[in-house]
């Protein structure tokens, strides 16, 4: 018996050897575990660094607008007015971007002009103006501008649409709701379908 506890002993000897391993076998899966979840835990930093990166400026965000094309102080003063966290910040930072420059109402207006002259009658684009709220010195010295170059500019949008006297009243009627719908006075209409050169003197603001 002695020599079979002995040996009952000994027998014991490699399940310890077995505890062992499976010791070693519970720390290794552990380490697999810990690798497969460094993903997501890696994914989760990068998240949360994101989201302490800082907020674009009020300024930042006006120069980028303005990086695009010209804006009148009022309309950019409407695009930021969501992004102003200081009461007085806003003025303040279109102050700024004036006197360095960035923003000028003149050169909207210039812009304005540019793109509305060749389709537009002065009207459409002086009411264009009015609601950019540009200043009503800017809004009549362009208007008289314009008017200076009105037939010659109703006349070339008529030419490229009609180019043909209208040949009956329905078709006079046509033209001239077209020409009327792009801004142009009925002084200016008449005088285009009658093939008159003369400037009848149009003065924007009482259109």
């Amino acid at each position: 018996m002695p020599a079979s506890a002995a040996s009952a002993r000994h027998a014991v000897s490699p399940a310890g050897s077995a505890d062992s391993g499976e010791s070693i076998y519970s720390r290794s899966s552990e380490t697999r575990r810990g690798t497969r979840n460094a993903g997501p835990a890696h994914s989760s930093s990068s998240e949360a660094k994101a989201s302490k990166r800082p907020q674009r400026s009020l300024k930042g965000r006006a120069l980028g607008y303005l990086s695009r094309r010209e804006y009148s102080r009022a309309e950019l003063s409407r695009k930021l007015v969501p992004f102003v966290e200081e009461a007085d910040s806003l003025e303040t930072l279109l102050d700024t971007l004036e006197r360095e420059g960035w923003l000028s109402n003149e050169r909207f207006v210039e812009s304005v002009v540019h793109r509305r002259a060749g389709r537009m009658g002065a009207s459409r684009i002086v009411d264009e103006l009015k609601r950019h709220a540009v200043g009503d010195a800017l809004i009549k010295q362009t208007g008289e501008k314009l008017s200076g170059t009105e037939i010659a500019r109703a006349k070339a949008v008529w030419s490229r649409k009609y180019g043909t006297p209208p040949a009956n009243p329905a078709e006079r009627a046509k033209q001239s709701r077209f020409l009327a719908a792009r801004g142009f006075s009925g002084g200016t209409i008449a005088k285009v379908l009658k093939g008159s050169d003369d400037d009848p003197g149009i003065d924007p603001g009482d259109e």
